[in-house]
């Protein structure tokens, strides 16, 4: 199942994010760390790589950076004033 935006209750996306994370599938090992670490289910595996399924739910952590060994995960944060908003900070 895909997350949505109401699965999120006190978070707003904001659009205009661009291009902020991309995978490199030739480093790509397929391990699916990225996917585990996923709180928006950004992530899917195809053909033993890892894809991006989604960004319209992610929230901008960069956790599938920091756990990707290979470094396939590229991820800068989107420009400021768009992307995840939180009521929380």
């Amino acid at each position: 199942m895909i997350k949505t935006h109401d699965d999120f209750p006190g978070v707003e996306w904001i659009d205009g994010t661009g291009d902020f994370i991309r995978v490199n599938s030739s480093k790509c090992t397929g391990c699916g760390n990225c996917m585990k670490v996923c709180l928006g289910d950004c992530w899917e595996i195809v053909d033993q790589k890892a894809q991006i399924k989604t960004l319209a739910t992610c929230m901008e952590c960069a956790s599938c950076w920091y756990v990707c060994d290979a470094g396939a995960v590229d991820f800068s944060w989107p420009k400021g004033g768009t992307g995840y908003r939180s009521d929380w900070g």
